[in-house]
């Protein structure tokens, strides 16, 4: 595939290194350097791109493939408020899209196990859970994309928890959780790659799931398989969906 990067931090050069080596082609990076004379006529040689930008820019981005016909696999978080409507136009545009909050096999299969675990929990009361992830101090939204991931699949699989809360320390704002909010607790601590924990906690013992990437390049490598599960498909995708985990 001819590949456009939008976003060119750590994981857009990673995700070029890979793209690479899988006998892609990057032909158009995009950054804020040029991102203003970026029009959709640069867009034209292209058959994917790839979004790992800014929140901000994450929806202009969109936009701007979908003017120019361009299937995309958008990795950026914090802009999911935006979700149904740009589902909603993209599929009455007939275009492609995939987007995910984390697209390594690894934290894929953490999701999946993540509410079986959260369902077999359910009936025992007495445990309460929370969320902690921790990520670089360079990460500009919290929670992560994952935690909140990992959040709605404890809310789908129990009957008490009904929302999230997020705390992030070194806010100054303390957040106390009601007896029916899923707390997501944000760290941020230098270099972290990503770390994500699941605690259930009762008076008697502590069950911890966790998720530790040791770097970027587990994201980086599952946006380029993204990249090529979507080429040639129309409609509106999660990451979720490149894994069959019932067979």
């Amino acid at each position: 595939m001819k590949i456009v990067l939008l976003g060119y931090g750590k994981m857009g050069q990673l995700i070029e290194r890979f793209a690479m080596k899988r006998g892609h082609e990057v032909v158009l990076i995009v950054d804020e350097s040029n991102r203003s004379s970026i029009t959709s006529e640069d867009l034209e040689d292209a058959d994917m791109a790839i979004d790992f930008s800014t929140p901000d820019a994450a929806l202009e981005n969109i936009s701007l493939c979908f003017e120019s016909d361009l299937p995309l696999v958008v990795g950026t978080t914090g802009w999911y408020e935006h979700l149904e409507e740009v589902k909603e136009t993209c599929l009455d545009a007939d275009q492609s899209l995939l987007y995910g909050s984390n697209f390594s096999i690894g934290v894929n299969i953490f999701f999946h196990i993540n509410k079986m675990l959260a369902k077999a929990m359910n009936p025992y009361k007495q445990y309460d859970v929370q969320v902690e992830e921790i990520h670089h101090i360079h990460k500009l939204d919290a929670p992560s994309g994952t935690a909140i991931t990992i959040a709605e699949g404890i809310l789908e699989n129990s009957d008490d928890k009904k929302s999230w809360v997020n705390s992030v320390e070194g806010s100054g704002e303390e957040v106390i959780p009601k007896a029916d909010e899923l707390l997501i607790e944000s760290l941020r601590i230098e270099e972290v790659p990503g770390t994500h924990t699941v605690l259930y906690s009762s008076e008697v013992d502590q069950i911890e799931f966790k998720h530790t990437a040791h770097s970027r390049e587990g994201f980086a490598l599952g946006a380029v398989i993204a990249a090529e599960w979507l080429f040639g498909k129309k409609g509106f995708y999660q990451v979720t969906e490149m894994f069959d985990f019932n067979k």
